[in-house]
């Protein structure tokens, strides 16, 4: 049959060089058996067949060719293929992309125009396309990603899955925007799916670890140019395994790989579990013990204080109505003169200290929530309010910076308290058990056993020494709170310096830490603080004695009358005595501050139930 075809094929090309010309005399396509018959040296007529324009005529692509012997004779020269004229869409995002800006039209990649298949999303196609120009691929190849697509696996990345068949952008400034996200946004398409992931025995704990590292935060609430992205360690092309001596996140080379951003890294720098899950009992019991610690400190905390709370609240509503009801009824709760008389609680210094601790602590929590909650809708707002997290980073360590400093103030005066001062009497250990100390003692448990008597209507309620046990714990978690919250604080704030001289899984510790430990200061203050403070029935709606150091004869012997009596006894009530303050201005301003500083961490309080009750978004 072959030789029979082969025999009459010059009979068949001049009767289709005939008919060609007809047909185009009156209009109509050229037969590209015509055409076949000059041009089957260089386009095999059984190739171009079986081609996905196998179907279409040749001046189908070649529009111009309208006289085929006007073309013979040369006389018609050839335009380039206008290929959007069907292919629309490719064609519009080929237009879009680098490749058109760089002069690549569709015959630079297609150059197999005549005898083009469907590529049936053979991914194989698309890597032998893109290594016609693009030969640094080899190391493509060679990755996990590489050898998966070459042994079959359509699942596995190919370039298309990260720069689109046509629609190809240009990748900009390195330290762009666009580009930095890409470095990213490119992977978690794959490795977020938990169906292809799982459908590939690939775990997901890559994303959802990242998503919680400090990285991660930065670019869910979107300035991924802050922070590292997928492809800045793992490479965009060359994905290996970690025990392939070429990995760049072998153990060999993870120093490199670091300095690529943390110029000072070190050996045990690197020991950081990038992908570490304080889940994990088996990977990772330092992380898991920890997350354990902080939850079991978390949950005992707030389950004891705010069970204090609610019994407070309901006893001291109980108690407002029965004073209610004896002043309705011409009863009086209090008979006494000078009721109103104003004495000094704190001096000036405490207030200054009190107005460095809300500020501090409000820039604190107006900062480090938002990443601590970076899957809110809200969070991404307030980072943008601030003008990225760069910014928010920047007021956080302000902040910070003066909590070290009331924190210093603190332990200067401590100090003086304890071994300088002439107007308290006893030596160290007296003065650090004595009544005017922040300290606890055996009499807080008194006052703890009484209170709760008074909650359950077992006994009357309390008085106190100076300071009660609310205050007392307040003060202690300052300290504590310096040695969790600042220490980790400045670890996560100088990680090269500290990596150092500690293992790189320090970080995840101290993250842990610092991010609960966090939690239970914002939840505690917000919540507990502050109905201790102002919320309580007897002080509500606020309680202004930390911003002018006064209180009324009648409200010290109701709640600290233990202390009146003994300075009382000590016969030096009248040296506290003081004027009430007369500064309208003053008065305006530092209580409307207060009052900011209230509703603000209120505000803050509600965001952080609805982060909670609402879940990731």
């Amino acid at each position: 049959m072959r030789m029979l075809f082969s025999r009459f094929l010059p009979v068949l090309m001049l009767l289709s060089v005939w008919a060609g010309t007809s047909m185009a005399e009156q209009g109509m396509a050229i037969d590209p058996a015509t055409c076949l018959g000059c041009h089957s040296e260089k386009i095999s007529i059984h190739s171009f067949a079986a081609s996905v324009h196998g179907k279409n005529a040749c001046t189908s692509c070649h529009i111009d060719i309208t006289d085929l012997a006007k073309h013979m004779r040369k006389e018609i020269k050839v335009q380039k293929v206008q290929c959007e004229r069907c292919h629309k869409k490719e064609n519009a995002e080929h237009y879009g992309s680098v490749h058109i800006a760089k002069g690549v039209m569709c015959a630079d990649c297609h150059t197999d125009i005549h005898t083009h298949t469907y590529w049936k999303k053979d991914k194989r196609k698309v890597v032998a396309k893109c290594i016609q120009c693009h030969d640094k691929l080899a190391v493509y190849q060679k990755s996990v990603h590489g050898k998966a697509v070459a042994a079959g696996n359509m699942d596995s990345a190919a370039c298309s899955d990260c720069h689109n068949l046509h629609e190809i952008k240009p990748l900009g400034d390195p330290k762009s925007h666009s580009n930095r996200e890409f470095h990213t946004k490119v992977c978690m398409k794959c490795h977020s799916d938990e169906k292809l992931m799982a459908k590939n025995k690939v775990t997901t704990v890559a994303v959802k670890s990242y998503m919680e590292s400090y990285h991660g935060k930065n670019y869910r609430l979107g300035f991924p140019e802050k922070v590292a992205g997928c492809a800045d360690c793992h490479t965009a092309h060359s994905v290996l395994p970690k025990d392939d001596p070429e990995s760049s996140v072998n153990p060999a080379n993870l120093v490199k790989s670091c300095a690529k951003c943390h110029t000072r890294a070190t050996p045990l720098f690197t020991k950081f579990y990038a992908h570490g899950e304080h889940s994990d009992r088996e990977k990772y019991p330092i992380l898991y013990y920890t997350f354990i610690a902080m939850t079991g400190l978390l949950v005992g905390t707030f389950g004891v204080f705010w069970i204090h709370t609610l019994l407070w609240m309901f006893r001291g509503f109980v108690e407002n109505r029965e004073k209610a009801d004896k002043l309705q009824s011409g009863e009086h709760h209090h008979v006494m003169p000078d009721a109103h008389k104003q004495y000094r609680r704190f001096n000036r210094i405490h207030i200054f200290m009190h107005i460095l601790v809300i500020t501090s602590f409000l820039g604190l929590s107006l900062t480090g929530l938002p990443l601590k909650f970076s899957d809110q809708h809200w969070a991404v707002s307030m980072m943008n309010m601030y003008g990225g997290s760069a910014n928010a980073g920047l007021i956080h360590r302000y902040c910070a910076g003066i909590t070290f400093v009331y924190f210093a103030m603190a332990l200067v005066m401590s100090i003086n308290f304890l071994f300088i001062r002439k107007d308290i009497p006893g030596n160290f250990l007296q003065r650090l058990f004595g009544p005017d100390s922040l300290c606890p003692n055996l009499r807080d448990i008194t006052d703890v056993v009484n209170m709760v008597r008074w909650f359950l209507f077992r006994g009357p309620k309390p008085t106190f020494e100076r300071w009660t046990y609310w205050e007392k714990f307040d003060f202690i978690a300052v300290f504590w709170g310096m040695f969790a919250i600042g220490g980790s604080g400045l670890m996560l704030w100088f990680p090269e310096i500290f990596g150092m001289i500690l293992p790189g899984w320090a970080f995840n510790v101290a993250t842990i830490i610092h991010s609960d430990e966090a939690l239970l200061a914002t939840g505690f203050i917000f919540s507990v603080h502050f109905f201790n403070t102002h919320g309580r029935p007897e002080k509500f709606p606020m309680d202004f004695v930390i911003f002018n150091g006064q209180i009324g004869k009648e409200e010290m012997l109701e709640e600290r009358g233990d202390q009146w009596k003994r300075y009382e006894a000590a016969g030096i009530t009248e040296k506290f005595a003081c004027k009430r303050t007369s500064g309208v201005v003053y008065d305006f301003l530092v209580k409307g501050f207060g009052f900011i500083a209230l509703f603000t961490g209120l505000a803050l309080l509600i965001l952080m139930i609805m982060a909670f009750i609402g879940g990731s978004h």
